[in-house]
């Protein structure tokens, strides 16, 4: 079984995105970062928020996982700024202390969305597909999720379990 960590990306801690990681959660017993809770600043080219949280965190997850899943609302067509802002942030890692950076080289990505219908944009997970491409990272796909009244539907869970399965498995 895979080593993972699934990095939750909401500006709510507790809501329908924390939902659908929860339940992945129980399928991949993968541990769980919420970026709600943790100071990063933005990416500069003068490298000036070297003493956020970021640094240790993502010295942290390179060092101890081989999948990483990005769990995200969808905010104005996209990711989240808090994922955004993470993404950018790796390029620290392509500039100074590169051999951190290179440890993502085969590395699994992976993407679960999450709005409150059962529809996303042509185009979503395009930076997803071109930054692991990039990063030299597996890319293991998106799924797009949702909730009805409040609760996961059985469709959703059907689709995280098999795509929690696809997570775990040797390959």
């Amino acid at each position: 079984m895979k080593k993972g960590i699934i990095i939750q990306a909401s500006s709510r801690s507790i809501g329908n995105t924390s939902a659908i990681v929860s339940f992945l959660q129980e399928q991949t017993h993968f541990d769980v970062l919420d970026l709600n809770t943790k100071r990063i600043g933005h990416f500069d080219y003068e490298f000036k928020n070297q003493d956020d949280d970021f640094n240790a965190m993502f010295k942290d997850i390179v060092q101890h996982y081989e999948v990483i899943i990005f769990a995200t609302p969808i905010y104005w067509y996209t990711m989240s700024g808090l994922l955004k802002v993470f993404m950018d942030r790796i390029s620290d890692f392509l500039k100074i202390e590169k051999d951190f950076g290179r440890r993502l080289r085969g590395m699994q990505m992976g993407v679960v969305s999450c709005s409150d219908e059962n529809e996303v944009f042509d185009g979503f997970a395009m930076p997803f597909v071109e930054s692991a491409r990039y990063l030299g990272m597996k890319y293991k796909g998106h799924i797009h999720t949702w909730l009805e009244n409040k609760k996961v539907s059985e469709e959703v869970k059907t689709k995280i379990k098999v795509f929690g399965s696809s997570l775990i498995t040797k390959n």
